[in-house]
């Protein structure tokens, strides 16, 4: 069968690329064309456009970049038409896809949507439009099934693939510290964020830790995004050292993380690295976020246990003081750290075994085969 892929970032492009590793071995006359990258392109097929050409964050740089944006738009709706897929597979990436979700079902195409868009965290309105334009939704939390489904969709949950990626990655270890030209010392992960503007407020915090807690070595993990002259001017008089495209082995090699929210916080809890969630913006958009965000918690863990499992200090409350303080409870043999540690072990539980990817794919190949 023929099926067509969108990933429009790098998680998009691992998840992808995985998934049609398992899709390859249930059907072995699987033919894919697709957005996305180098990884989907190892798994074989036909790539038509990078991420990386399509990888506008921000309003401003969507704005400034529109006519490119609608010009892929027309070529990817296009090539669609022309490959006459037997399936259409959307990977995150709501922006994109949901444009393609609508042109995709009118065009009488079958329609999956391989990790949902986060649409209970914002934008919750968009629920009704997955429930018209998508065959099939897939969601990789627990929590979504409850939310969809008082929306009327019925969703298919087989577990989370982060679990297989970062399995995967475990075979292909490297000897991390030396590699990286890091000492003995154990490891504090600082992970600022992906944009300037996280980095600007969130940073100078966390590296004030290195001023307070001794006999560590604070290393921060670099957003692929940014370039080293961004967390330069954090930085200055100390030793901290920036390691990027490594986070998954930094965490792997870490006591403990302070992170900005984001994926990373799952990913620290499924490697069994205690953490810290902080984060601060401006004023303004702080109060546009909280304006529009109808969510109890930003980190993707207590999201999944309904509760606070791991500290956010959010705003007003990330200080200095607050964030030694938080560190200094999850340092070694402090009782808090064991009791986050027992609360990881439930959350992986929630999440599912490993073969996610695999689970995923048969359904799709089950529900592609049918008229």
């Amino acid at each position: 069968m023929r099926y067509y892929l969108i990933a429009g970032e790098a998680s998009g492009d691992l998840h992808a690329s995985n998934l049609m590793k398992s899709i390859k071995q249930l059907d072995s006359n699987a033919d894919f064309r697709f957005f996305g990258g180098d990884l989907m392109a190892k798994v074989g097929g036909e790539p038509v456009k990078h991420y990386k050409e399509m990888a506008f964050m921000g309003f401003w740089e969507v704005l400034k970049n529109l006519q490119q944006i609608s010009k892929n738009l027309r070529q990817c709706k296009s090539d669609i038409i022309n490959y006459n897929p037997d399936a259409v597979i959307l990977v995150d990436y709501p922006g994109f896809n949901m444009r393609i979700a609508k042109f995709a079902k009118q065009a009488k195409f079958k329609v999956f949507y391989y990790i949902a868009p986060k649409v209970w965290a914002w934008k919750e309105s968009r629920a009704k439009l997955l429930k018209k334009y998508v065959d099939h939704l897939m969601v990789i939390f627990p929590f979504e099934v409850e939310f969809f489904k008082k929306h009327g969709i019925d969703v298919i949950f087989k577990g989370n693939p982060l679990i297989d990626a970062l399995k995967q990655e475990e075979k292909e270890q490297e000897d991390f510290r030396k590699t990286n030209k890091l000492s003995d010392k154990p490891i504090i992960a600082l992970l600022a964020g992906s944009r300037n503007q996280e980095i600007s407020y969130n940073l100078p915090v966390m590296v004030n830790l290195s001023r307070q807690i001794n006999n560590y070595q604070f290393v921060i993990a670099g957003a692929p995004s940014l370039s080293e002259s961004v967390y330069k001017p954090h930085i200055k008089n100390t030793d901290i050292k920036i390691v990027f495209n490594k986070t998954h082995d930094l965490l792997r090699n870490s006591t403990l993380a302070v992170i900005t929210s984001g994926t990373a916080t799952l990913e620290a809890a499924l490697l069994n690295v205690p953490e810290v969630v902080c984060y601060k913006g401006s004023t303004v958009s702080m109060l546009i976020a909280w304006a529009v965000i109808k969510i109890k918690y930003i980190s993707l863990v207590n999201l999944i246990m309904k509760r606070e499992v791991v500290k956010e200090l959010i705003q007003y409350k990330l200080n200095n003081s607050s964030l030694e303080k938080e560190v200094r409870a999850l340092l070694p043999g402090e009782p808090k750290r064991q009791k986050m540690l027992d609360h990881f072990n439930e959350l992986k539980q929630k999440l599912g075994s490993e073969g996610a990817s695999s689970r995923f794919a048969e359904r799709i190949v089950n529900l592609t085969n049918k008229n």
